[in-house]
């Protein structure tokens, strides 16, 4: 059997796959050796994956956040293989994942909106062209960190409505020095933002929430697509962003001139397409 890997910032979503059939489905957090340890990589594997594989696995294939960089993929390699001892490990970015998930042998501009983005031109075996994402500090256009940190601000600044603001601190029961803390002083800032963009998928038609995701959307096709053969080759996407945000997604796109081809929530069925080949 194999196991193959579908990891964000947020979380993991593993496949245990015996040729085309689906053996077991497992959900764990998200792993990116950016923000953790070896040693806390493996102990999230340990105690969420490990007790829920029985079965022998001969493979693993693991696509992830902050696996593009040798040392980070060998962070990864060494904690599955301390759970997986006898399988062969293969690890590979999120990009790649996307890229062949999307377009298995064909060629495309394969892009990632979840809670970080990226995106890559992929000639149907590789990816050949690619803009640095650079982490939502410095890029992540159209990310849901991103379009966390905007409403944050914006809300934190007094630049939405006296309604929506009411209603975002009714809801969450927080006070801005909570937030404050959560964002500058506690682990993964990224995946704390990124969880207001469900409240803001709920209020989308608010004037001020619109704003930030068309303008987020445009940087991510002004500082990223437009640097590839856009006008010849569709713009696919994954991940939660582009799915949930698909219909202001596709208006972005087209008034930066971009043509958008498939938006698939996650990778996996690709994936498992790709491999099962």
């Amino acid at each position: 059997m194999i196991l193959i890997a579908d990891s964000g910032s947020t979380k993991t979503h593993w496949c245990l796959v015996d040729c085309k059939t689906i053996v077991k489905e497992i959900y764990t957090n998200g792993i990116n050796p950016f923000y953790q340890s070896e040693a806390d990589i493996l102990k999230e594997l340990e105690s969420e994956l490990k007790p829920q594989v029985k079965e022998e696995v001969s493979e693993v294939f693991f696509y992830g956040a902050g696996c593009s960089f040798p040392e980070k993929k060998q962070m990864v390699n060494n904690a599955i293989a301390a759970i997986f001892p006898e399988a062969k490990i293969y690890i590979y970015n999120d990009l790649l994942a996307a890229a062949r998930a999307l377009f298995q042998d064909k060629s495309g501009i394969a892009c990632i909106l979840g809670t970080g983005s990226n995106s890559c031109f992929y000639d149907g075996e590789s990816i050949v062209a690619n803009v640095s994402p650079l982490g939502f500090i410095l890029g992540d256009e159209g990310s849901g960190a991103v379009l966390g940190k905007k409403f944050i601000g914006d809300l934190l600044k007094n630049q939405l409505c006296e309604d929506l603001s009411r209603k975002f601190f009714d809801e969450f029961k927080l006070t801005p020095a909570e937030i404050m803390d959560a964002v500058y002083k506690q682990p993964f800032p990224n995946r704390y933002l990124a969880r207001f963009t469900r409240f803001m998928s709920v209020h989308k038609e608010d004037e001020g929430v619109s704003k930030i995701i068309n303008q987020s959307f445009a940087e991510f096709f002004q500082r990223n697509v437009w640097q590839y053969n856009y006008k010849e080759h569709a713009c696919s996407f994954v991940g939660s962003i582009a799915y949930y945000f698909k219909d202001l997604l596709v208006h972005a796109a087209a008034a930066n001139n971009v043509q958008v081809g498939e938006v698939v929530k996650s990778p996996m069925d690709g994936l498992i397409k790709y491999h099962c080949r």
